[in-house]
Order: structure tokens, then C-alpha cells, then sequence
């Protein structure tokens, strides 16, 4: 009986084919060094193809590739029956409507009866059916900011990570209307032994992801206050004291999360804890 291969399409180029190579490395899978379309695992049962990325929704509905990793916009703008099955944490960015610099703007409305140069009109016309608003939608593909300067509309819709090709083309960020992320996508119509192997990708990207939004802490307390720092480092289940040879200090080991560390540490101090070592996780298992 042939063995199942999952097979993931990514990005063939750029930094999101880059973040998407480094999670599966990150997630112990080996990729061999393969062609300019397609290369293979050698320690687990992956295929990878290379394809662009506003592909990759298609390919993936019609069971070419069974997964994918692209951009959330992407997904919503192309409407292809695939499922978001994990949201990465990587290629932030926001789908936002801009206008001229010197523009006064009072609120959605000034785009009525106005022209926006897009590269996503699907979610664009979404977007402004809802809010009721009837505007002229020009899609152009590459260059959108330049729209303005040229003429070819009062506004544009499109990807902005800092804004700083808007500012370079005189224009100003007004609306945001998506915020997007990596994600990844898979086939509806999966078999039994894809989804079962899906799942072992699942569990990995969850450890790596938990690894990255975590690190160990290592710190000694004075015993008169061991029960006021682990109330703050509740850790994976609770922390581990263990006495050290100096008469009344612990050692304690937790877990501690990357949006809280600055502020636990804080306290920490406050509460007498010495010594603090804050260390990188390379997996976490939950």
C-alpha cells in the first residue's frame, strides 16, 4: 500500500517563502534540496511546492497541494473553498485605504463617487458594500500607490507593513480595513490518513509557536518570599523550587510569557528575587 505524502504549497520566493522554510525547520521537518517547483522531506512525509502565492488558495481547493501557507489576505481575496486551519504569527501586515497627503478627510464617505486603484477588489467591494458606500473600483496589479500621482484615482487599497512607501508617494493611511497574517490552509476534502498527518504538523507548529511566545526563567529567592514570586510565575503548571546551599534561598524555574516579561520582572525584583536568567525555548510541549 502506497504511503501518503502531505503536500504543502508555499511562496517560492521572498521573505514569506523564507518565514514558511523556517517554520517547518523549526518544526524538525528536513527539506532536501530539490528542484525549482517541488523538493521533499526526508524525516517526514511532506512534499513542498513552490508557486506563487496568490496560487497557492487554488491549488490548494482543487487538491494540487492538500496545505498551504500565504497570507490570510490572500485567502479572503481569491474566495476559494479551502479552510484556515492556524494563524502563524508571521507577515503581519493591514489591507488599509490611503489618499493624497494634503487630502482633508472626514470619515468614510469622501470616497463616495471617488475612484480607488486596488490589487484586491473582492475584499475592497465587500468592504464598501457594507459600509454602503459607491465608489469606482480600478484593479491594477503592481505599483497601486502610484495611482494617485498619475491620475488614475483619488485613492488607493492596498498592503501596508510601515507605511513608508505611502509616504514616499505623498499619501496618507485613512482606513484599515483588514489586518492580516500568515495562515495556514487546507483542502476541505482531506483523507483520513492527511488529516492524520496534518495533525502531527499541527502539534509541531503549536510547540514551536508556544516556544517563541515563552521563555524559561531561572532566578534564587529568599524563602520569606517564595510564595509571592510563584504566585507570579504560575509557570506550565507551577514552578519548581528547589533549596540552594546558602541557608534560606531557592532556586526557582518557570515559564514565563514574552508579553508579560518585562513587567514580571519588575515585580520580581521588588519582591527580592536575584540572579535572573531569562533563556530562549526551543520547544515547548503543552
Amino acid at each position: 500500500m502506497k504511503k501518503e505524502i502531505l503536500k504543502i504549497a508555499v511562496q517560492k520566493s521572498g521573505r514569506l517563502n523564507e518565514k514558511s522554510m523556517g517554520l517547518l525547520k523549526e518544526c524538525g521537518i528536513k527539506i532536501n534540496n530539490g528542484g525549482k517547483l517541488m523538493s521533499s522531506s526526508s524525516n517526514f512525509p511532506l512534499e513542498v511546492f513552490y508557486l506563487r502565492d496568490d496560487d497557492i488558495p487554488q491549488y490548494v481547493a482543487e487538491g494540487v497541494a492538500d496545505i498551504g501557507i500565504l497570507g490570510e489576505n490572500e485567502v479572503l481575496e481569491k474566495d476559494q473553498e479551502v479552510e484556515i486551519i492556524n494563524r502563524l504569527d508571521f507577515s503581519k501586515c493591514r489591507l488599509s485605504l490611503a489618499i493624497r497627503r494634503e487630502e482633508e478627510y472626514p470619515g468614510l464617505q469622501w470616497f463616495s463617487g471617488k475612484r480607488i486603484a486596488t490589487s484586491y477588489p473582492v475584499i475592497l467591494k465587500g468592504f464598501l458594500e457594507e459600509k454602503n458606500i459607491q465608489a469606482d473600483v480600478e484593479v491594477i496589479s503592481g505599483s497601486v500607490e502610484i495611482a494617485p500621482g498619475i491620475g488614475l484615482a483619488e485613492g488607493i487599497f492596498d498592503i501596508v507593513s510601515t507605511g513608508s512607501t505611502l509616504l514616499a508617494n505623498g499619501l496618507k493611511e485613512v482606513e484599515t480595513v483588514l489586518k492580516s497574517e500568515a495562515v495556514l490552509i487546507a483542502n476541505a476534502r482531506l483523507s483520513l490518513e492527511k488529516k492524520n498527518l496534518l495533525g502531527k504538523l499541527l502539534f509541531r507548529i503549536q510547540a514551536a509557536k508556544a516556544a517563541k511566545q515563552n521563555k524559561y526563567i531561572l532566578l534564587n529567592a529568599p524563602n520569606d518570599q517564595l510564595t509571592a514570586i510563584t504566585n507570579l510565575l504560575p509557570g506550565m503548571r507551577s514552578p519548581t523550587v528547589l533549596p540552594l546551599a546558602e541557608e534560606g534561598w531557592s532556586s526557582i524555574h518557570s515559564v514565563i510569557s514574552e508579553d508579560d516579561f518585562w513587567e514580571v520582572i519588575d515585580q520580581l525584583k521588588e519582591k527580592g528575587a536575584e540572579g535572573i536568567l531569562v533563556c530562549p525555548i526551543e520547544k515547548m510541549i503543552i
